[in-house]
């Protein structure tokens, strides 16, 4: 088997370090602050954009934005304002603008008390930029007292926060694009990089911490040594091949026959179709739901992250998210599953990148 740059074949533990399989991902509400405002629809405005192109406008508005978001529907970027004459500068950019009642510097300030607060195993978070609202989700395995905490924290924080319940288990999905395999783990392999003139790939920061020496089959020689794991805080390992005929160029494994070419990373948007790529359960596609995340697995927190509507299971650790050539996010972890859906995370790949000084090559 050889390795494909962007293929995603998830790592899987089988001792008693194993990481038990999220359930379903259906989220229920338990509670839903009023609003003082309701956002407002989004007004007509211009369309035909692609989701690149989105990307790319939205950094016009830093100054104006109050946070962002890739209407698929109409082709479209619609950035959230606070007043008419926001509205207007947005309108005259290029996009859409939508009024809203919470500032960005707000919703950071409650995402900044969550984690003072309510750092606890089972519950994630992330500014949600179509809700304006920073979307708070605690798992089943939060039991009553801390969720009667939880509730009281998103309470204070009145109109900026909503709590919801997931029936499933946020968990990594450490378990087997292209299987890559250690003496008692599989993961995926993300993207192929290059680093000083020498190939190397990424996977997920847990995968290389459970793993110094990779193999392309089961039981197989090494083919690759971890060279830096970072996790938790954040999770991406760069792993430098040191048998150099198995590397090449970076692309996506789309288990077809085909093959996705990866040439450049990129920053997600809310709002983006994207596909994921892993050994355990082969292509899916979702949608970009949130960014910089936080998610406290049971192993410890992670933050920065990516939050989609992609599904995945255990064995798709590591693996790529990607929109056509351009190189997304690394397969954290999650809720749910492939049967029922789910709600996966990822790890942004231009962070990784710029940390381990490594390019997509």
């Amino acid at each position: 088997m050889q390795y494909r740059h962007a293929s995603t074949r998830t790592a899987r533990l089988t001792g008693a370090g194993a990481l038990a399989l999220a359930a379903t991902a259906a989220v229920l509400a338990a509670t839903t602050p009023a609003l003082a405002r309701p956002a407002a629809p989004a007004p007509p405005g211009p369309e035909g954009m692609s989701a690149a192109s989105a990307g790319s406008l939205a950094a016009r508005f830093d100054d104006t934005s109050q946070g962002s978001f890739y209407d698929s529907a109409h082709r479209r970027l619609v950035v959230n304002v606070l007043s008419e004459s926001a509205a207007d500068t947005v309108r005259a950019g290029g996009a859409t603008p939508r009024l809203v009642s919470n500032s960005l510097a707000d919703l950071r300030a409650a995402a900044t008390t969550l984690r003072t607060k309510a750092t606890m195993a089972g519950t994630s978070w992330v500014i949600d930029p179509k809700a304006d609202k920073v979307v708070v989700t605690a798992d089943r395995t939060v039991d009553d007292d801390r969720l009667a905490r939880l509730n009281k924290v998103v309470d204070d924080l009145g109109a900026r926060a909503v709590l919801e319940r997931t029936p499933g288990e946020l968990s990594l999905f450490l378990s087997g694009g292209d299987a890559i395999w250690g003496s008692d783990a599989r993961c995926s392999l993300g993207f192929n990089v290059v680093k000083d003139g020498a190939p190397y790939f990424l996977t997920a920061g847990h995968c290389g911490k459970a793993v110094s020496s990779w193999s392309d089959k089961e039981g197989g020689a090494q083919v690759a040594q971890t060279e830096t794991a970072t996790f938790p805080t954040h999770d991406y390992s760069l792993v430098k091949y040191t048998d150099t005929s198995v590397a090449h160029p970076s692309e996506v494994d789309l288990y077809d026959g085909t093959a996705q070419p990866i040439t450049k990373a990129g920053s997600a948007l809310v709002g983006q179709s994207v596909e994921r790529s892993g050994s355990t359960t082969k292509t899916h596609t979702g949608e970009v739901t949130g960014l910089d995340a936080t998610v406290n697995y049971q192993e410890g927190t992670v933050s920065g992250l990516i939050k989609t509507s992609v599904c995945a299971e255990p064995g798709d650790s590591g693996g790529p998210l990607f929109d056509g050539s351009t190189a997304l996010g690394l397969t954290s972890g999650g809720s749910g599953n492939c049967t029922s859906g789910g709600e996966t995370y990822f790890q942004p790949v231009p962070d990784a990148l710029t940390a381990t000084g490594s390019e997509i090559g």
